[in-house]
């Protein structure tokens, strides 16, 4: 048979080779880009930490960096709306932050899995059930975000709108106190 070479039967040393010298190569691009995910998760000096609970089927939310802040956020019903308002998405209590100002959520859930998302400003983090979850973001202009829970929780699980809304610092501070 001329398609075989007699006298390389086993090429140990090849293969050693070639299983190797990948394996090497992913472990040097790996271990720099662990210690790089786990620095991304890393908030430093955060202006103001925001707790938020979500339950079936409304959110909570705590600012606890300045006096004792607490309050749940529900949907506001289609029967009760204003004209300015947003059916489906507008709630009775809105999430205040300032601008220009790093923020740090800290999401968890009271009963079912949940999901705090704002699509405009590239956030979605899960809420989890007895785990404390964090992300950290900045938003550079005034506004009012609006976003949804979006892991399937249950029955309303399409009544759970967020709506966040960056202020200037000042009135954040006179919202605050």
């Amino acid at each position: 048979n001329k398609f075989n070479y007699r006298y390389l039967l086993e090429g140990q040393t090849i293969e050693f080779i070639w299983t190797v010298l990948p394996a090497v190569t992913l472990f040097f691009i790996a271990l720099p880009s662990l210690r790089l995910l786990y620095l991304l998760d890393e908030v430093n000096n955060p202006v103001v930490t925001i707790k938020t609970i979500g339950h079936q089927w409304y959110w909570s939310y705590e600012y606890t960096d300045f006096k004792n802040i607490e309050f749940d956020s529900y949907m506001i019903p289609t029967n009760e709306l204003k004209p300015h308002e947003f059916r489906l998405l507008d709630v009775d209590n809105r999430i205040a932050v300032p601008y220009n100002s790093q923020i740090r959520m800290l999401v968890t859930a009271a009963d079912v899995l949940h999901s705090w998302a704002i699509p405009s400003i590239s956030v979605k983090i899960d809420a989890t059930p007895g785990r404390l979850n964090q992300v950290s973001f900045l938003l550079n202009r005034a506004g009012i975000f609006f976003g949804q829970c979006s892991e399937i929780c249950g029955a309303n699980h399409s009544f759970m709108p967020i709506v966040l809304e960056s202020i200037s610092p000042n009135y954040f501070i006179e919202w605050i106190s």
